[in-house]
């Protein structure tokens, strides 16, 4: 009996603190569905920052932009990416960038990642032009603006 050729699930981690997630991170995961067969988008804890949301807030508000979704899982992760992309089965990491900051930023973290795991891949993509002027910390710092009202 002939096997059939069956391809390896195209997996990317969409690493981030997502605090909050935006419209901008939703515009990027949905363009890069067309990509891969299935986005897990990491939500990192990193000890030495101080976070709005916590994860379990973070997480929650990705599934209600991602209800029920096979091919988007949001999870907690405080390891090193290229350390999860390894359990996951992920041979991708995701990332968008908004400008040239981010894309020198971007490239550095790249670079690293590649010498840690050469067989693990970064994937930028850019910003759609509506959401080139969102970030998380434009809108952490216009939510403590009207807790402060």
């Amino acid at each position: 009996m002939i096997e059939p050729n069956i391809a390896p699930k195209r997996i990317a981690v969409f690493p981030g603190s997502f605090d909050p997630f935006t419209s901008g991170h939703e515009a990027i995961v949905k363009r890069a569905l067309a990509l891969f067969d299935k986005i897990i988008i990491a939500v990192g804890m990193n000890t030495d920052k101080h976070y709005m949301f916590t994860m379990e807030q973070r997480i929650q508000r990705i599934q209600v932009f991602f209800p029920e979704g096979e091919r988007v899982e949001a999870i907690g992760y405080s390891d090193m990416t290229v350390n999860l992309c390894q359990r996951m089965g992920a041979r991708f990491i995701l990332r968008g960038i908004r400008d040239a900051k981010d894309l020198e930023y971007e490239q550095t973290i790249a670079a690293v990642n590649k010498r840690l795991a050469p067989d693990i891949e970064t994937i930028l993509l850019l910003s759609d032009d509506q959401h080139r002027d969102i970030s998380s910390t434009i809108i952490r710092e216009q939510l403590a603006h009207k807790q402060n009202h």
